[in-house]
């Protein structure tokens, strides 16, 4: 994900702000089924179930964790995700999966980066449907790092646990391929921090090559390690960017008001500590709580330029995303009172993330089935200060994206809340999530 706590206005702070509840854990026992269901009679392989899918998980753990501290050790930014995709290559042929790199070139700061990006295809021995799951490789750059930047870049947004999940997810399903219904194709995406490697994976061609009938996801979230909080009917809001131009001998001062006014527009202020956090997690699980609408501006104005001019620089977010059109018509209102104004926006905003609810709702029945009803939260909101470029999946196939909880009990807010500096994700909700997602993918490529 990425932030606009910076200061210098970068995008996404956090993850879209969620905070997390309570740090209670829901854990299963190492190997014990998260569903129900009964093993095969031995020498004829049947369905595959849950119970097959914990004992392979339970075998790779170790591994997984392991894996998991050799990626954060060598966090690459945006572009640049050349040893993650190697290692995460090298697994995924181990495994026996069909693997393609180099899928997805990049720019970033205005330099075109070699394509990292790694599609692996598994296909089951049994007839079914093809759907595809899709994790984020790259680490969050130092302006990224909440609350006031860091030193160098990190991997504060759990992007190395995400990748993690997706090799277990891969490696489980394929020792118990001849159990499997369909085609499962990983998606591991470089350049979601920039909000450009999404699209550079869809214009390879890779939802034309693949023709998944389905895409999922998760990431991290700070709710207690064990719970899932799924997402119907919402998601991550898109983001805006307007500059506006002022002229004049006063056009400083003037930008400066102007720029005051714009933030003045916001409904959702920037949490000041842990406590909004954690009133914020609250809200986003509330039916027609405070967040059901919001509007978050930022805006500053720069230094005059060699002919007096000054330009304000705004970024916004809006839930729902069809309010961009009003907030640009109040912008410009805002504008048009100094005279000489000229105000230009994006071509388009950046699309909101709207999870459909079908497949969300498909999913929580999937995961209380197998976890438990405590193991899954409803969000009723979306986070306001996120964007996520998974949205340009979700634009064109259906699917779901999931927070997967990785708040340790008794742990502050912010070391489960991502790109904070003291982010510190609980390591067991890397099994739990491999669990659930083979569990999941299982069951969609053979719905």
């Amino acid at each position: 994900m990425t932030s606009p706590y910076q200061p210098a206005l970068s995008r996404r702070a956090l993850l879209g702000t969620a905070a997390a509840a309570s740090a209670g854990v829901v854990l299963a026992p190492a190997g014990q089924a998260f569903a129900e269901g009964r093993a095969a009679p031995a020498g004829r392989p049947g369905p595959l179930d849950q119970p097959a899918i914990d004992e392979a998980a339970a075998r790779i753990d170790a591994g997984l964790i392991a894996l998991r501290r050799s990626l954060h050790a060598e966090p690459e930014l945006a572009g640049e995700e050349t040893c993650t995709a190697r290692a995460v290559a090298r697994r995924l042929r181990a495994a026996g999966l069909a693997v393609t790199t180099g899928v997805g070139a990049i720019e970033v700061d205005g330099v075109r980066q070699p394509g990292t990006g790694v599609v692996a295809v598994l296909r089951g021995a049994l007839p079914g449907r093809t759907v595809a799951y899709r994790a984020d490789m790259d680490a969050v750059p130092p302006n990224g790092i909440a609350p006031k930047g860091g030193p160098a870049a990190a991997h504060v947004c759990g992007h190395d646990l995400h990748t993690t999940v997706g090799v277990g997810v891969a490696q489980v399903l394929a020792r118990l391929r001849h159990r499997l219904r369909g085609t499962v194709v990983f998606f591991f995406q470089p350049g979601e921090e920039a909000l450009k490697g999404a699209q550079a994976m869809i214009d390879a061609g890779v939802l034309e090559r693949y023709r998944p009938e389905e895409v999922h996801a998760l990431h991290c979230g700070p709710f207690p390690v064990g719970r899932f909080a799924v997402t119907p009917g919402v998601g991550l809001p898109g983001q805006d960017q307007a500059q506006i131009t002022l002229t004049g001998p006063e056009a400083a001062p003037q930008a400066k008001e102007l720029a005051a006014a714009i933030t003045a527009l916001g409904t959702v202020p920037f949490p000041d500590g842990p406590d909004s956090l954690e009133r914020m997690v609250t809200d986003v699980q509330t039916p027609g709580g405070p967040l059901a609408r919001f509007l978050v501006t930022a805006a500053s104005a720069g230094a005059p330029g060699a002919d007096g001019s000054v330009t304000v620089a705004v970024k916004y977010r809006c839930w729902p995303e069809e309010r961009y059109v009003e907030v640009r018509e109040e912008i410009r209102r805002l504008a048009m009172a100094y005279p000489g104004a000229r105000v230009t926006f994006r071509p388009e905003p950046f699309p909101a993330m709207v999870c459909p609810e079908e497949q969300a709702d498909a999913l929580g029945r999937h995961l209380r089935g197998a976890l438990g009803p405590d193991a899954v939260t409803v969000l009723h909101a979306a986070f306001p200060f996120n964007g996520e470029d998974f949205a340009l999946f979700l634009d064109r196939i259906p699917g779901t994206y999931t927070f997967l909880g990785v708040r340790s009990p008794g742990a502050g807010i912010t070391t489960a809340y991502p790109h904070y500096a003291d982010f510190t994700p609980d390591e067991r909700a890397i099994g739990l999530g491999v669990r659930a997602m083979s569990g999941w993918l299982a069951a969609r490529t053979g719905a």
